[in-house]
């Protein structure tokens, strides 16, 4: 109990320190973001509306009073307003966010559905036919940008041969049919990278504890290697498949703000996108605090995982 306190601890000093570097940011930045958000085609904004709109935003305040009201909304739940159309900040993250996690989520089961069988299969017979040709296309999955096999799968089996939709979003609690049909490319096209990643890690975790003595040691007492392999080996494999897929989250997160680009996805990206574009600071600081929080979460809960899986974890 006191390592996964000390585990919860360590990850809300984490999330201090993001969201005091996110404000930060802001201060950090040259240029006065008033000025930058009234700015248009080159001409100078009213300094009347300038100072108006740094009221409006806090930035009149001290830097220090600025903080604390930054932090007094952040733990009331409320990150501001959006700039561009007046709608509360956490009211579009709470709408979008589900969505991005359905995607994220299918992008994850697929990539462990394709990527851990592949490699333990392949350790099983390292060096046959299987494994070339696995390690072979795991390789090319790597080479390819996500936007380029979205790109890709869209032109081929949605344009193409039909099979597919190209984009669009249903929520599964009205047709769950037809969400599955639509999250499916996105979903693949997000998996692609952690799937080849997850399979060569497998691969090579597996081979390291097949070549342990506890495996020859349960093959002499006559267990059979389906249930060594499942039971014994594959157990002591997940500890570094766990790392690499909690390590990859990040990058995971960061290639769907492209995937929902490319397929029409109404997920965070939108928002993102747009709030970049249109210099809407509370909806970027709102967004990447949301992200930020959902990266030290997934590595909170692989924590728990490796006490789950390795007591000895437990005591670091």
């Amino acid at each position: 109990m006191i390592w996964l306190l000390r585990r919860i601890a360590t990850v809300a000093g984490l999330a201090f320190v993001v969201a005091t570097i996110v404000f930060l940011t802001l201060h950090v930045v040259p240029g006065d973001p008033a000025e930058l958000l009234l700015s248009t085609g080159g001409a100078a904004p009213d300094p009347a509306l300038v100072a108006e709109l740094r009221e409006k935003l806090g930035l009149d305040k001290p830097i220090w009073q600025q903080y604390l009201a930054f932090w007094s909304g952040v733990l009331r739940g409320d990150l501001g307003t959006s700039l561009v159309d007046d709608y509360p900040v956490v009211s579009e993250i709470a709408l979008r966010l589900p969505r991005t996690l359905q995607l994220i989520a299918a992008g994850v089961f697929l990539s462990i559905l394709i990527g851990v069988p592949a490699g333990t299969y392949a350790a099983l017979k390292p060096g046959g036919t299987f494994d070339r040709i696995a390690s072979a296309i795991a390789a090319l999955l790597l080479a390819v940008p996500v936007f380029v096999l979205g790109t890709l799968l869209i032109l081929l089996l949605a344009q193409q041969l039909r099979l597919m939709p190209a984009g669009g979003y249903v929520d599964p609690m009205r047709n769950f049919g037809q969400f599955l049909m639509l999250v499916t490319l996105p979903a693949v096209a997000i998996a692609k990278g952690l799937a080849a990643v997850l399979f060569r890690m497998t691969r090579a975790s597996m081979l390291d504890a097949l070549s342990k003595d506890f495996v020859r040691t349960a093959r002499a007492k006559g267990l059979t290697r389906t249930r060594v392999t499942l039971r014994h080996v594959l157990r002591n494999a997940l500890v570094p498949i766990l790392t690499v897929l909690s390590l990859h989250m990040g990058t995971l997160l960061g290639g769907t703000v492209l995937v929902e680009y490319v397929f029409n996805w109404p997920g965070l990206s939108t928002p993102l996108l747009r709030a970049v574009e249109a210099r809407d600071y509370p909806m970027v600081v709102g967004i990447v605090l949301t992200i930020s929080g959902l990266f030290l979460l997934i590595n909170l809960i692989t924590d728990i995982l490796y006490g789950l899986l390795d007591p000895r974890a437990r005591v670091s």
